[in-house]
């Protein structure tokens, strides 16, 4: 008599197994989004405080040069096209005028305290005052001179 062959079994994955992968993976993904989004946002904020400083030692040099602060009628505009050429010392492009969030730089002059000027990035809300992402950067406050 013949021997009968056992049927064979397939390996393979379940549709539940599938589903607890696929699960777990979008519980993986989740966290890192929640993680890098909040990293994100202050790194944004380190990117206004270099771009405010940035701006700060330019209007130094310009102050070296012509030997006063841009007024707030001409402000940021002093340091770039159409106020200087790219080949002055204290020129900037146009694009460094702008913050994080894609809008310009405020030069206030007279600044607070003693300081003759304030550069203020709004943050991401736009607007005076917010705390986290939406929190203003000043220049006074890299200086240490409450707003």
């Amino acid at each position: 008599m013949p021997m009968k062959r056992p049927l064979s079994t397939q390996a393979g994955m379940t549709l539940v197994e599938i589903l607890a992968v696929v699960v777990i993976l979008g519980l993986i993904a989740g966290t890192l989004v929640v993680s890098f989004s909040g990293s994100f946002g202050e790194a944004k904020h380190e990117i206004a405080k270099t771009g405010i400083a940035q701006i700060a030692e330019k209007l130094e040099i310009y102050r070296m040069k012509h030997g006063e602060w841009p007024g707030a009628e001409l402000g940021l505009e002093a340091l770039t096209d159409g106020n200087a050429s790219p080949t002055d010392s204290y020129y900037l492009e146009p694009d460094k005028l702008l913050d994080p969030w894609n809008e310009p730089y405020y030069f206030l002059t007279p600044g607070p305290g003693e300081l003759p000027y304030e550069i203020v990035s709004y943050g991401s809300d736009r607007q005076a005052g917010g705390d986290g992402e939406a929190a203003d950067i000043s220049s006074a406050n890299l200086k240490g001179v409450d707003r």
